[in-house]
């Protein structure tokens, strides 16, 4: 059965376009446009989903969702390739990094997203909350700094996981050169070869 991503422009589920590269699998793509003036996905993927959001991926005649345990779904079923590494710490950073992307890092994207969107009305916040946004920049700096990958020695998924949120930072965030370990370990995320192809498969992405 053919492997269909239901892609948003410049969304999460760029990082899904990216592993079944990485791992050399087939699969379709079905491509959605956010709305230009509100950046919202549109109505058709509510067809899809009721939530109406992407990632949403169709496998092994199941209708998964959220990026995390689509990219668990997807190393499980593939043996374990670039799943967690042998070594308890590796595994303990890497199951870590999995579920940090998203339930920590992203809070304070879209709190600046949100902000930004507000104009005059928001500035009094965006101090406060591009604080808690160094926090974990300056945190992630050290870690980068340790090591070549967010796991160990080895590029895993949580690499992967990692990308859609520091790619924000550097948009939106704040993240320039005074933080070189994250930018070089950005650069070499985006001169993977899987990476390039799924900016080929996925289309215009902002944040590459």
């Amino acid at each position: 059965m053919t492997i269909i991503v239901h892609h948003l422009n410049n969304s999460r589920s760029q990082r899904i376009l990216w592993l079944l590269e990485e791992l050399g699998e087939d699969y379709e793509v079905r491509s959605y446009q956010r709305d230009p003036k509100t950046m919202r996905a549109p109505a058709a993927l509510r067809a899809v989903h009721p939530l109406g959001r992407s990632p949403v991926v169709e496998v092994d005649g199941h209708r998964l969702i959220e990026t995390g345990a689509i990219m668990e779904y997807f190393v499980v079923r593939a043996g374990g390739r670039f799943g967690a590494p042998d070594d308890a710490a590796g595994a303990i950073r890497y199951r870590q990094f999995m579920h940090y992307a998203e339930g920590s890092m992203m809070p304070p994207l879209l709190a600046l997203l949100i902000i930004g969107k507000l104009g005059l009305l928001g500035r009094p916040a965006r101090p406060t909350v591009q604080r808690m946004l160094d926090d974990h920049l300056d945190w992630l700096e050290t870690e980068l700094a340790e090591r070549r990958y967010f796991a160990g020695d080895g590029f895993t998924a949580a690499d992967m996981m990692m990308s859609f949120p520091l790619e924000a930072s550097r948009s939106r965030g704040g993240l320039g050169e005074s933080r070189p370990h994250i930018l070089r370990w950005l650069g070499e995320m985006h001169a993977r070869p899987a990476y390039q192809a799924a900016l080929a498969a996925g289309g215009p992405y902002a944040y590459a």
